[in-house]
């Protein structure tokens, strides 16, 4: 995000990606960046190896931790590391709010009223800068409809023009009226959430996450004849990738290490933040090496930020607030949960926020239109 900020005139104090240089990219009269929600790295090159995405490859880039939708959204909307935005995870406890949060959609996470229907201003909680106004460029945002319109969204939506579209053809057909429309040099940010949707469900490893892909690479093919000679770039990459789990691989958090916790597991099944209860550091301690050492990390949570895991930067006041005490991150396929009393059994076959490199690992790829 440096690297575009840079490109299209503002300032970031992140550095640059060194594959990505912003004197690269900024003569292009157009940039586009598409993130393909769920498109790891090592997950592209096995199910499509010679597809225009492996052909205009540039490397392989990490996402940010914990590898999840919505940390990863949050850097790209803001331009800003976790460790400065503080967004840790679909689960984030806001002691603002006094509950823990179902952060994109702004529930509580027991359920109840969202954002607007608790009449919250999203702008004045989080406080984030949009990356849109950090640009000196007109910009385009594109999703979907119940995504690009949600509170989250808008909140950090700043001065983009916001669009919405439908199907694969639909974006595309978005994007090319988009750079006819929009002053130029101009920047256009679009969104695809459908892949990671048929990964979580089915699997990263099924026929229909494959045959998603090859429809996107198509629809990009199409889009790459229609803009030929338009003096653009189209950078593609992904929020985070993912790894296919079995039912067993799904630990139920013991009830003797929950009684140590003075909150639900926040974050995310394969990183967890946990927040001790007074005086139950040495019992939980005896508990996770019992029940959970076997198959979980168990890290301080202020180490992680002393050791950048969540980026550079000074953290964000809340970072320590809202990353717990401890955090449990999967090893192998390994994921835990707990359950609200208000909550029904739940389960996924793809799942991401840990540091396997199938969620870690993401693709870059540079496309010249």
């Amino acid at each position: 995000m440096a690297s575009i900020i840079h490109a299209r005139g503002g300032i970031s104090d992140q550095p640059e990606l060194r594959m990505l240089p912003a004197a690269d990219l900024a003569p292009a009269r157009t940039l586009i960046l598409l993130v393909i929600d769920g498109l790891g790295a090592d997950w592209l090159n096995k199910y499509s190896p010679q597809g225009l995405l492996a052909r205009h490859a540039l490397g392989t880039i990490t996402s940010v931790f914990p590898t999840t939708t919505a940390t990863a959204i949050t850097t790209i909307l803001t331009g800003l590391a976790p460790q400065q935005h503080a967004v840790t995870g679909w689960f984030t406890w806001l002691r603002e709010l006094g509950t823990v949060l179902k952060i994109l959609l702004g529930q509580p996470r027991y359920g109840g009223a969202d954002y607007r229907q608790a009449k919250i201003n999203v702008s004045a909680l989080l406080k984030l800068p949009s990356v849109f106004d950090r640009l000196s460029t007109p910009s385009t945002l594109i999703a979907p409809r119940n995504i690009v319109n949600s509170p989250f969204n808008l909140a950090l939506r700043g001065s983009a023009q916001v669009k919405t579209c439908g199907k694969l053809d639909d974006m595309r057909r978005k994007i090319e009226r988009t750079l006819i429309e929009q002053p130029r040099p101009g920047y256009v940010y679009v969104y695809w959430p459908l892949l990671d949707h048929i990964g979580h469900y089915q699997g990263m490893h099924s026929a229909p996450a494959q045959a998603h892909l090859h429809s996107i690479e198509r629809t990009l093919e199409r889009l790459c004849e229609q803009l030929q000679g338009s003096d653009s770039l189209l950078l593609v990459t992904a929020d985070h990738g993912q790894i296919d789990t079995r039912p067993e691989d799904a630990i139920l958090l013991p009830e003797t290490v929950q009684e140590c916790l003075r909150l639900p597991l926040c974050g995310e099944p394969r990183a967890a933040f946990t927040y001790l209860r007074s005086g139950e550091e040495n019992q939980f301690a005896d508990q996770f090496a019992e029940h959970l050492s076997s198959d979980f990390w168990c890290l301080r949570s202020e180490e992680l930020i002393a050791q950048g895991l969540f980026g550079q930067g000074a953290p964000h006041p809340e970072l320590h607030h809202r990353s717990g005490d401890l955090t449990l991150i999967g090893q192998g396929q390994r994921l835990l949960r707990d359950r609200l009393a208000t909550e029904q059994p739940f389960s996924q076959i793809g799942v991401h926020g840990g540091l396997d490199r199938g969620e870690l690992l993401v693709p870059l790829c540079l496309l010249r239109l």
